[in-house]
């Protein structure tokens, strides 16, 4: 509402956060998700307004989710109880995915420099610092699973840019960046793993030869590709432009195609969840193959948010052009004549996509906005050389001391 100068809904919205918002509630919640969405939204919105109301509930909140790191190995449970202080792995397994622990590294750190405490940077720090040193991973690529007793890897062998590990990667580079570029270690991670992606997982389908990322299974390549995938391309391209100086721009302007192709090659113009590509010619011009149980949509942000970031740094409008056709199609299946957009199940049917009834909140916080800042002219609004995104595209400052 800020961003979109809705200044009248936002003061409705910021007595709400005043009179009727608490955490003080025996409610468990899953720290990453808690972390990247009420603590990073907090914190951008006390940085974008200057009221320290906001501030004073990320605290609040951040303080809530601290006993997620009480573990024999620090690493933190998946679960924590915000009213008792309590924390617990999900009922199912004592592992936490290895995303999760290592994507609330900008919030808890910038919640510390804003307030002092030690506490916030050392528990987020300590996991950051246990990952580093781990045995397990291939080429600097990380499993997607650390059990929270011992602290090791488990389920090794599988290497994915998709679902579990995909932030990891996103958050070693904006570390480095939201260091004001002083963390070099955060830089050196980031650089052995796109050299493991591009050593590992990066390849080009048949027949229009587009690059893909794929999925590495106990030393089986997958050409399987997660939507999720698709913040690469603008993490890449924010890379090249803070000077990496290798070939990671045109590794994202490959991608960036691949992406948009996923949405192009459907018959609603709207992506699966997951597309398989072929790696050797099939019978029609089409490299993209999905499988009945991956053909949903659930209006994900991951492509038009790199569509920003490409727009951002090249200039080039068809990027702009391509996010208008995204969103036009979101308009023509998604959206709800009642107000509201919807989750669809079919993508492959124009004529009935099958709506699920269900708008994820990450339509509103990150699909939405980035299609605002994509097609916006102003690059003072939310400057990248002056903010760096979480996750959740909740923008934090890029410190300067």
């Amino acid at each position: 509402m800020w961003i979109l100068g809705l200044k009248d809904e936002f003061q409705e919205a910021r007595e709400w956060v005043a009179t009727t918002l608490t955490f003080d509630k025996n409610v468990d919640v899953n720290l990453f998700e808690s972390t990247i969405r009420i603590l990073g939204g907090l914190l951008s919105t006390y940085h974008l307004t200057q009221d320290s109301l906001f501030l004073k509930k990320a605290k609040d909140i951040g303080t809530r989710l601290l006993p997620a790191f009480n573990t024999p190995s620090k690493v933190p449970f998946s679960d924590v109880n915000i009213g008792k202080g309590t924390a617990h792995p999900p009922r199912w397994t004592s592992d936490s995915t290895v995303a999760e622990v290592t994507s609330i590294q900008l919030e808890f750190r910038e919640l510390f420099r804003l307030t002092g405490d030690e506490q916030f940077k050392t528990v987020v720090d300590q996991v950051t610092q246990h990952v580093h040193n781990l045995p397990g991973k291939r080429d600097g690529l990380v499993p997607m699973f650390i059990n929270t007793n011992s602290g090791q890897f488990s389920h090794l062998g599988v290497f994915t840019l998709g679902a579990r590990a995909d932030s990891y990667y996103e958050y070693l580079l904006k570390q480095w960046i939201q260091s004001g570029k002083k963390e070099t270690s955060f830089l050196e991670d980031y650089m052995q793993a796109i050299e493991g992606v591009k050593k590992n997982l990066l390849r080009k389908s048949e027949p229009n030869r587009l690059t893909f990322v794929g999925e590495l299974s106990h030393g089986h390549f997958s050409p399987k590709m997660d939507h999720l995938v698709c913040f690469l391309p603008g993490t890449l391209a924010l890379g090249a432009h803070n000077g990496i100086t290798s070939d990671h721009m045109d590794i994202a302007v490959a991608l960036m195609e691949t992406c948009f192709q996923m949405y192009k090659q459907m018959e609603t113009g709207l992506s699966p969840e997951i597309s398989h590509f072929f790696l050797h010619a099939a019978k029609g011009s089409k490299d993209i193959d999905v499988k009945a149980a991956d053909r949903h949509n659930l209006l994900r942000p991951e492509t038009v948010e790199s569509l920003f970031y490409m727009y951002r740094f090249t200039g080039d409008t068809k990027y702009q052009d391509w996010g208008w056709e995204i969103l036009q199609n979101f308009n023509k299946h998604a959206r709800v004549p009642s107000g509201g957009y919807t989750s669809i199940n079919n993508v492959q049917s124009a004529s009935s996509p099958e709506p699920r009834d269900k708008m994820e909140s990450f339509f509103l916080g990150e699909t939405l906005k980035y299609l605002f800042l994509l097609f916006s002219e102003d690059v003072e609004l939310l400057n990248l050389d002056k903010y760096v995104f979480n996750t959740e595209a909740h923008a934090l400052p890029i410190w300067t001391t």
